[in-house]
């Protein structure tokens, strides 16, 4: 590998960390705007996506020419690697763009009820995301695999809230609406999670080269990548 090669693969790291920092504070600061009805805040998050948006374009850029330098085995699955989790960020900053929406219709409305299960699946799906990045950065698959089925539980999370608030609209239609942008909101902290998830799944790609993506969670305890 050359010097020139390896700067420039490390300046792809970078890049993606950058990604991933603004992506981890757009799902906190979303669901801030929420609890404090922030519509100021809501706003900087939608705007805070064109960012990410960009990012996502320099990194695909910056990867292609490095494909075409024809790298190493290893380089290679950095670089694709690199690829599918920046665009996992790009959609984990559109669906904060997602939540900051329906936070500024929230706004327009009283609260529907004190919100509990909502940040709690904040806070999962963003320990999610936050230790599959440290899985990457630190080359550490144990971690990666460990993530996996914890989406299972947010997704619990997101059922049961689908639930209650179902309940609250057939109780009063008055509540229709809210309900709706809080289900919207539930949904796009369950996908949040889903993208935390894939990422994990590319670090063990990344760095033991088995493809776990459909094998469930016994091939991720196997560590074999098979059912």
């Amino acid at each position: 590998m050359t010097f020139q090669f390896e700067r420039e693969l490390g300046g792809l790291k970078e890049k993606l960390l950058i990604m991933a920092g603004h992506a981890e504070a757009g799902v906190m600061q979303g669901i801030k705007a929420l609890m404090d009805r922030d519509d100021a805040l809501a706003r900087r998050v939608a705007a805070a996506d064109a960012v990410v948006d960009q990012l996502e374009i320099e990194i695909d850029e910056l990867a292609i020419q490095l494909l075409s330098k024809a790298p190493l085995a290893t380089d290679l699955r950095l670089i694709t690697v690199t690829m599918k989790i920046s665009h996992d960020l790009e959609r984990v900053s559109d669906e904060s763009t997602t939540i900051a929406r329906r936070c500024l219709e929230l706004s327009m409305e009283p609260p529907l009820k004190p919100y509990v299960d909502i940040p709690r699946m904040a806070g999962m799906a963003s320990v999610m995301l936050k230790d599959a990045l440290d899985a990457f950065v630190n080359r550490d698959t144990a971690k990666a695999r460990a993530i996996i089925p914890r989406d299972k539980e947010v997704d619990l999370l997101n059922k049961q809230m689908h639930r209650e608030l179902s309940s609250f609209m057939v109780e009063n239609p008055k509540n229709i609406s809210r309900c709706l942008n809080l289900m919207v909101i539930s949904k796009c902290l369950e996908r949040v999670a889903d993208h935390a998830t894939n990422v994990a799944e590319e670090v063990v790609f990344l760095y033991e080269g088995r493809d776990i993506r459909h094998g469930g969670q016994a091939a991720a305890a196997n560590g074999d990548g098979r059912v």
